[in-house]
This record gives C-alpha cells, sequence and structure tokens, in this order.
C-alpha cells in the first residue's frame, strides 16, 4: 500500500472548515505534533526526492513513532512503513548511525476529518501557516497521479481559495528557516541547491504530539 496526498495552504481556515462542514466533514480538536525529519548522508535539500529512503520520528502524547517513506512518482506519493518505538532519544541515534543525518524539526497542531477512504487534516505548522492534506492509502498499482488529480478535484470543488503545493512538510520549514520564516508565493521548488551548505537542524529532546497515523 502506498500513501497519496495532496496538499494545499489556506488563507483563511474558518471559511475552509464551513465549506467542508456543509459536506459531512467535521475536524476532532487540535493535537500537537513533534517530528524530525532525517534524510541519508549525502543527499541536500535540492536533491530529487523520488526513489530515496527518508526516516521520521514523531512524538504523539508521549509516544514515539518511527516511519520510513519513499516517495515514488513524486514527493506526494510515497511508500511507507511505520511502528511505535519505546524510546526516541535511543532510536535518533540508531538513525544517525544506519547513515542518516537530522534535517528539519517540523512541529505542527493538527486537526483531522474523513470523507469516506480520504483522511482529512488541517494542519498549523510553526514557522510556515495552515495547510490542508488529504490522503488515500492505495494498492501500488494504482496510478498515484489519477488518485491526487480526484483529492484535487474535490477541494476544487470546495469553492475556497486554497492553494496548492506540491512540497512536503520538511521542505517548506526548510525553506522558512531560510528566508526569514517566509515561504516562496509560488511554493514550487523551494528546495535551491544554494541551500545545501547550511548546517541541518538537530533534534532536541523529544516532546510530545497528536495523532500517530498521520
Amino acid at each position: 500500500m502506498r500513501e497519496v496526498e495532496v496538499k494545499y495552504s489556506v488563507s483563511d481556515p474558518e471559511v475552509l472548515l464551513t465549506a467542508l462542514g456543509q459536506r459531512g466533514v467535521s475536524f476532532g480538536a487540535p493535537a500537537f505534533q513533534d517530528d524530525q525529519a532525517f534524510a541519508p548522508l549525502g543527499w541536500a535539500f535540492g536533491d530529487s526526492k523520488l526513489g530515496v529512503s527518508f526516516l521520521r520520528l514523531r512524538t504523539v502524547d508521549g509516544q514515539h513513532w518511527f516511519a520510513l517513506k519513499q516517495p515514488g512518482v513524486n514527493a506526494q506519493d510515497c511508500l511507507e512503513y511505520e511502528t511505535e518505538v519505546a524510546d526516541r532519544g535511543q532510536m535518533h541515534e540508531a538513525i544517525l548511525r544506519m547513515g542518516y543525518r537530522a534535517t528539519v524539526r517540523v512541529a505542527k497542531s493538527r486537526r483531522t476529518g474523513r470523507f469516506g477512504e480520504v483522511s482529512l487534516c488541517l494542519d498549523q505548522v510553526e514557522g510556515v501557516g495552515t495547510f490542508l492534506e488529504l490522503e488515500r492509502m492505495v494498492p501500488d498499482e494504482t496510478p498515484a497521479t489519477a488518485v491526487q488529480d480526484e483529492l484535487a478535484g474535490f477541494v476544487t470543488s470546495l469553492g475556497v481559495a486554497v492553494e496548492r503545493t506540491t512540497e512536503t512538510y520538511d521542505s517548506l520549514v526548510r525553506a522558512a528557516q531560510t528566508t526569514a520564516a517566509t515561504v516562496p508565493a509560488s511554493r514550487e521548488s523551494v528546495d535551491s541547491p544554494a541551500r545545501r551548505s547550511l548546517p541541518h537542524v538537530a533534534d532536541p529532546l523529544p516532546s510530545v504530539g497528536d495523532d500517530p497515523r498521520r
């Protein structure tokens, strides 16, 4: 199974919530997620992500989760494996010794909802802004772009002003960190090669998060 998603920057969350509510979508209370992203040694922002295995540690209400994501046809079509771990600090050190480095910390408040088989996440990402994610788990043989087009069509049908981005949160946070917390208006190709020499963000002590399955 693969996780296929689309992501949108949201300027007015209340308008979006109203439109989704009219479709029968309700969201739970916000919960905090604390993620540390890892990339293989030798990979840099600006390099292709396709076929590369990226790792993540997430803390959720005192529980810690390890995930591997490997983008397929694009960065928002991923093979994903996830499991709970007992000790985030120990897992962090193990990951470093697997040939990975810590890249960016992504902290966000997340509200989740569902529309049929689609999971919806309304995220307030620290230093970046508010985003709507729509995700579906699909069999490996299902064309990812067709699923993404379907998800995008649903968002368009809402009639709400949102802006689609093809970036992942680690790239958006990285861009914000290197441009005084200002995300480029186009939200396209924010991982510029010029940023490769900048120091990465180390993983501080574990903190708390929210829904582990997001």
